[in-house]
């Protein structure tokens, strides 16, 4: 019997699937400010060709979605906090798409054990989901073995900060299915210096923070492996030793890179441009350090056994009158850092994309190349303010600004 065509195709199709189809995407590039051409196919760059005609790429950029490796919540959803919950860290992750971050690592702060344990735990679950984990690459644990001393401390709680523990860390690193890819520690606590080299001997990045260590502490927790300074300048007392204090040791050491939050309110014009002229852009990488409260209307909050203060610019801390955090995602960043340094395009995106991603080895983001993951922004600039139109992850839409 003779099989009605559509039969046919239907059956070719079970036998020979079609491909799908590849996104073509146009716009300036944003390293050389040139029209270009961009093909996908199967969550991979294929195809970056130049484009002749400059009217038809219009007047929006083109560059790799941005990668922030500190971010501790947003649109309500806290990392560290007690009702998170798979959805929640969905949720975050799709608000986090419109600001143009494809990529992010989740970080949880200090607080009691078994409650970083119980979030470790979602968080690797909610990194198994199919829509969202491609975005999740590790996890950013920030403390509890940090610095007790007011300032130094920032706004961790003194209660359940603690001396290193490797027994407890597996634990963490058990729950976290592997997860924990970077370690916020203080170089200066008993115990600290073997602890950081069986960080690194077990794959984990060891990032120097909310310390007060000395130069000799500096020198010897890079020599144990040691490779990055969390958010410099910040977690740092406000009167400190004009010669001896954490900053200059980690400025002067060139095995270390520096993160730092750039977005007009953490660091001083001055502070930025010294950091950067100092490290250079090879080796500063741009963070959020975002709350859960970035993304909601200004006011003030209750989280946990606190009130937070929510400005149009900042997290604050009422009571102790200092910052909590930052109330911006990382693509504020990018535009401020441009305004401080008058730096570039270029090279914001650089510290906001593929610096993050070579030093963390995601080899496959952070550049515009073919065979790259196709994880990709729209956007334009106005007075240093990044707007995002388009955000892709593997070469799929997933926002459009309307």
């Amino acid at each position: 019997m003779k099989l009605p065509n559509i039969h046919i195709l239907f059956v070719l199709i079970l036998i020979f699937p079609m491909p799908i189809q590849a996104q073509k995407i146009e716009g300036i590039l944003y390293s050389d400010g040139k029209p270009v051409s961009i093909t996908s196919d199967n969550g991979k760059i294929t195809i970056v060709s130049p484009l002749k005609n400059d009217a038809a790429a219009s007047k929006i950029y083109i560059a790799p979605g941005l990668i922030d490796i500190q971010i501790n919540g947003y649109v309500g959803v806290d990392f560290s906090g007690p009702d998170l919950t798979v959805e929640g860290v969905k949720k975050a992750t799709k608000a986090l798409w419109k600001a143009g971050v494809t990529s992010y690592y989740p970080t949880v702060i200090t607080s009691d054990i078994e409650r970083i344990k119980s979030n470790f735990a979602i968080l690797a679950e909610a990194r198994k989901d199919p829509e969202i984990g491609s975005s999740i690459p590790g996890f950013h644990l920030e403390g509890p073995y940090i610095s007790p001393i007011a300032g130094f401390r920032g706004a961790h709680l003194e209660k359940y900060i603690k001396k290193p523990d490797w027994d407890e860390f597996q634990e963490l690193q058990k729950a976290a299915d592997g997860g924990i890819e970077l370690i916020t520690l203080a170089p200066e606590l008993d115990g600290a210096i073997p602890f950081i080299r069986k960080l690194v001997q077990s794959g984990v990045t060891v990032s120097l923070g909310h310390h007060n260590g000395s130069a000799k502490d500096v020198a010897l927790a890079v020599e144990a492996g040691a490779r990055l300074s969390t958010h410099l300048g910040n977690g740092c007392a406000n009167e400190i030793n004009r010669h001896h204090n954490p900053l200059w040791p980690q400025l002067s050491s060139d095995e270390l890179t520096i993160s730092i939050i750039a977005d007009g309110h953490h660091l001083t014009r001055e502070e930025v441009r010294t950091f950067y002229k100092t490290k250079g852009v090879d080796k500063t990488i741009l963070v959020s350090d975002a709350l859960d409260l970035a993304g909601l209307p200004p006011g003030e909050y209750t989280r946990g056994e606190r009130t937070l203060l929510l400005t149009p610019d900042v997290v604050k801390l009422p009571k102790e009158n200092v910052l909590a955090g930052a109330a911006s995602p990382i693509s504020k960043c990018v535009g401020q850092v441009m305004e401080y340094t008058g730096c570039s395009l270029k090279d914001a995106i650089q510290m906001a994309s593929t610096n993050p991603a070579e030093f963390f080895d995601l080899n496959e983001r952070g550049t515009i190349e073919t065979g790259k993951r196709a994880d990709l922004i729209l956007f334009t600039m106005k007075d240093n303010e990044m707007t995002i139109e388009q955000t892709y992850v593997k070469g799929e839409l997933v926002f459009a600004r309307e």
